[in-house]
């Protein structure tokens, strides 16, 4: 076999982990959102979905990297704020924002973290972004205000688009920090990453529950998933296997085939998919406007990454799978 067909194969083997991973990753809000319609709080939603894929990743890192509890220790700031920052605190703002807003438009919100990160890097570097990355981050603006139809003075849920927000800023927040922390993580093992991030992400959003800041509601009611009615375990499986477990484990193969430029890309995809998934499993539809404000949005994001072409924005414009992208790159 040749190199050329060798490289080929490759590059088609990680485009169809990256386009799986994107597909997975979007099954999240639409089977939270289920499990909330059945009484569920938000954080008892994401404690599901992060203690069941913490328990999935521990024995999936446990069978193909046995010492990565002992990297994890020896990496133990990187791995907590992954945990903190893009695991609990996006999940809990992204699915609180689900709570409020329709699966699409709230990650679409949380897709604004490239735009707050290109803000971040022009503040703190006093360098001017190039005139195709403010176009694109003036694009994507105005296609978010398509999408919220602030244009047709529809009225706007303020607390879902804090929390959208909320989550973009968490997502961004790791990356405003990318270079204390590739130069902490230098060698540390994607798995390990994903493993050790969702243990703490965890562990912070119990904790966070019980003190009662934020309500920790479960209940045994039945969701409704797709216009069946299942037991409440059915969505909580899909969101730790597929939706996070498997999701992980597609992003980082993946990634790990693709230039991370190209794979944040592919990754947009995740919009794409989760808006047809909230249409499939919920019944939500989005209008003709939030359709088109969607696209706009996604072609700003695209336009500001090639743009920018620095490690943060490129990482960021894939915010659910945070820097499993950066770290994968590197092995």
């Amino acid at each position: 076999m040749s190199t050329l067909v060798r490289t080929q194969d490759h590059f088609r083997l990680g485009l169809m982990f990256a386009i799986g991973s994107a597909f997975t990753f979007g099954m999240s809000g639409p089977f939270a959102k289920s499990l909330m319609g059945a009484g569920w709080s938000p954080t008892a939603a994401v404690t599901a979905r992060l203690a069941g894929g913490a328990l999935v990743m521990a024995i999936f890192a446990t069978i193909v990297k046995p010492g990565w509890v002992r990297e994890a220790r020896a990496h133990a700031r990187v791995v907590v704020a992954y945990g903190l920052v893009p695991i609990a605190g996006a999940q809990l703002c992204y699915y609180n924002a689900v709570s409020h807003l329709s699966v699409g438009v709230a990650l679409l919100l949380e897709y604004t973290a490239p735009i707050l990160v290109v803000g971040w890097i022009w503040g703190t570097t006093r360098r001017r972004p190039r005139a195709m990355t403010l176009a694109g981050v003036a694009l994507a603006v105005a296609g978010i205000m398509l999408v919220l139809n602030v244009f047709e003075g529809a009225h706007i849920n303020t607390a879902g688009v804090l929390w959208g927000l909320g989550a973009a800023i968490c997502a961004a927040c790791y990356f405003m920090m990318s270079d204390e922390v590739s130069a902490d993580g230098n060698g540390l093992n994607s798995i390990t990453l994903a493993a050790g991030g969702l243990v703490v992400g965890t562990i912070a959003v119990v904790l966070l529950g019980l003190t009662g800041v934020m309500p920790l509601i479960f209940t045994a009611n039945n969701a409704v998933v797709a216009g069946l009615t299942v037991p409440w375990w059915v969505p909580v499986v899909m969101l730790a296997v597929v939706a996070t477990a498997i999701a992980y484990t597609l992003g980082i193969s993946g990634v790990a085939r693709l230039r991370p430029s190209f794979a944040s890309l592919v990754g947009l995809g995740e919009v794409l998919f989760a808006v047809l998934s909230a249409w499939v499993l919920l019944g939500e539809a989005v209008t003709a406007v939030q359709a088109v404000g969607g696209v706009v949005v996604l072609m700003g994001l695209a336009l500001a990454r090639q743009g920018d072409r620095s490690a943060e924005v490129t990482a960021a414009t894939w915010p659910d799978a945070g820097p499993i992208e950066e770290v994968a790159a590197r092995h």
